[in-house]
């Protein structure tokens, strides 16, 4: 079961028809606008009251703690077309934001390791399907020494998240030392090959395509997970799961039938 620690973002926002949140224009857009990065203190316990009463009432579940690592709160906040432009004529406002977001990710995430969470799970999208936001060389001098900062405080598993196409970056990410990374977009990455290449470093989590999930049937949803449990399962290292975010378009049956064909494909010794 998971927990949201909320990060705040300093964006426009707004409501799509669906009634989910969604970020408009940024509001940090020069050197001054720094002023207006107000993040709770966190070496206030009040902060910290919603996480306790969730670890206390989990029973026998494992508890997993959400929170963005700063890459994702810093694109927000900037704007992603101005973080973009900005990372190439004022990285030094890019580092700026982001060693904030991290400093501060950093100490909420120390104390959430010892507030009772079994897992931290960092939600920081950095790619498209083609590849990542921004070029191996300016993710490896700008961003991640920042990540860095935020990984080397972590005393539990913790887990990576972002969509899309890492191969560029894959290494580098792998470096921070995460225990898991997910969802393995299966529609931008091989995760047989992911697998191959870094199994041994990494648990895999994710792949069953969302597509499948919103527009397949039952029967192509059992099929999906079963050929990926006999693609990866083998040796351990995967745990199946969707592909990307579970949207409100996707079929209830088809997300009961993927953690049930789970249930029936997933025992070890695999079949």
């Amino acid at each position: 079961i998971a927990y949201l620690f909320p990060t705040p973002i300093f964006a426009d926002k707004g409501q799509g028809l669906d009634g989910r949140l969604f970020y408009g224009e940024g509001h940090l857009r020069t050197e001054a606008d720094l002023d207006k990065m107000s993040l709770p203190d966190p070496e206030n316990p009040e902060i910290y009251e919603a996480a306790r009463r969730f670890v206390a009432g989990k029973e026998d579940f494992a508890a997993v703690a959400l929170l963005r690592m700063g890459i994702s709160a810093t694109m927000l906040s900037m704007g992603i077309e101005h973080f973009c432009i900005s990372l190439l004529e004022n990285p030094l406002l890019v580092t700026a934001v982001l060693r904030r977001y991290a400093d501060w990710a950093a100490k909420v995430a120390e104390k959430l390791c010892q507030i009772g969470f079994d897992v931290i799970y960092f939600t920081d999208d950095i790619a498209f399907k083609s590849g990542p936001f921004f070029s191996p060389a300016a993710f490896r001098e700008f961003i991640l020494p920042e990540l860095r900062r935020v990984a080397e405080k972590l005393s539990l598993p913790w887990v990576y998240h972002s969509d899309g196409n890492l191969w560029p970056i894959m290494d580098d990410l792998l470096d921070l030392g995460m225990s898991g990374l997910n969802p393995i977009e299966p529609e931008a990455m091989d995760i047989a090959e992911v697998k191959r290449r870094y199994g041994s470093r990494v648990c895999l989590i994710g792949n069953i395509s969302v597509n499948t999930l919103s527009m397949g049937s039952v029967e192509d949803v059992r099929r999906e997970v079963y050929e990926r449990i006999k693609q990866v399962g083998p040796g351990g290292g995967y745990i199946v799961a969707s592909g990307n975010s579970l949207a409100a378009y996707c079929k209830v049956e088809n997300i009961l039938a993927m953690a049930d064909a789970v249930q029936e494909y997933g025992q070890y010794p695999l079949q």
